[in-house]
């Protein structure tokens, strides 16, 4: 497992979300209402949709598409059509950046 810098803190604002792409994958890194930060799968796991434009509220993330929610520090899906959680990675933040840790 590696640190990999995925964006500066102040790129998102409280209560948002932004998307980092690697290796072929679509991460959502999301900034909690507590300034903590946390990461998830960046696709709804109902129908793979791009959570970067869902609405954030609280710990929770609603897909732009169905509106399925989930709750972003588990990864649990927490309203239909999404019934399958989200896979969460370790976050960490140093000097006011945010590092992902993601499998090379």
């Amino acid at each position: 497992m590696t640190w990999i810098r995925a964006c500066a803190t102040e790129d998102i604002e409280q209560e948002d979300l932004i998307r980092f792409d690697r290796g072929g994958q679509t991460y959502a890194i999301y900034r909690s209402p507590q300034d903590e930060f946390f990461a998830t799968d960046g696709l709804c796991t109902h129908e793979a949709v791009h959570l970067e434009n869902g609405l954030v509220m609280g710990y929770v993330i609603e897909c732009p598409m169905h509106n399925g929610q989930f709750d972003y520090r588990t990864g649990a899906a927490m309203r239909a059509p999404a019934c399958e959680a989200l896979r969460c990675y370790p976050v960490k933040v140093e000097s006011g950046a945010v590092f992902l840790q993601l499998a090379e």
